[in-house]
């Protein structure tokens, strides 16, 4: 065999060679391009933003597909388990639907009923309460008669939250300089009696505010003389 010959040989075998590695990193990407295509899942996205603790209905999200090695985890693939919940956080718009965003929502106890009230932004809530919490509604009421003081009034204790809504802007007349701008409605599981006190300081008090009761505090009773304060009690 002659030089020719030989470098005939060695440059058929490198030919077979650079085809075989063209055929390999065709193979290669063929199987990665059908990995990104390939089996694909339904998941779900967020149509607009969603307040925390607010009820999840299935028209607040959009339908997608998505291939299954890129869905995270956690990614919700059906909306059974999420309908009749409500979100453990604020959601934003285009979010991707997993586990984590939603919680189950308090249910009312024997006996107990949904009330809500409208709450001053700013002295009741200040984004301290949120659903499950529990707290102590006061209220404050104007002198009725003449030489009497201005009463405040421990109107329900521990009172269990539900929901919590998004603020709202109002409109306070003129006339009056300390009306409230915002307002926050609060859901509350009460029993009959302690609703229709709720409904009663909501309408004819001055102000209503709200006390948030720390964990494992809320079991401890509060002494009759203690749910009701007039300023002489100070002097």
């Amino acid at each position: 065999m002659n030089s020719r010959q030989r470098r005939g040989i060695i440059l058929l075998l490198l030919s077979v060679l650079c085809a075989l590695g063209a055929f390999a990193g065709v193979l290669t990407v063929i199987s990665d391009v059908d990995s990104k295509v390939g089996p694909e899942v339904t998941a779900y996205r967020l149509k607009d933003d969603i307040d925390a603790y607010a009820p999840l209905k299935a028209d607040q999200f959009a339908k997608t597909s998505m291939p299954k090695r890129w869905l995270s985890q956690g990614a919700v693939t059906d909306l059974t388990d999420v309908v009749g919940k409500m979100a453990a956080t604020h959601l934003t718009k285009g979010s991707l639907l997993q586990d984590g965003m939603f919680t189950d929502r308090p249910q009312l106890k024997p006996g107990e009923q949904e009330i809500a009230i409208m709450i001053d932004a700013s002295t009741g809530v200040a984004g301290k309460i949120n659903g499950n919490d529990s707290v102590n509604i006061f209220a404050t009421f104007a002198a009725t008669k003449q030489g009497e003081t201005p009463v405040s009034k421990l109107i329900v204790a521990n009172a269990r939250v539900i929901q919590v809504g998004a603020v709202q802007a109002l409109n306070p007349s003129a006339a009056d300089k300390n009306q409230t701008t915002q307002a926050v409605p609060i859901t509350f599981a009460l029993s009959t009696l302690d609703a229709q006190r709720v409904a009663y300081a909501e309408s004819f008090a001055t102000h209503v505010r709200l006390a948030l009761v720390g964990r494992g505090n809320g079991d401890g009773a509060i002494p009759p003389g203690d749910r009701t304060y007039r300023l002489e009690k100070d002097q």
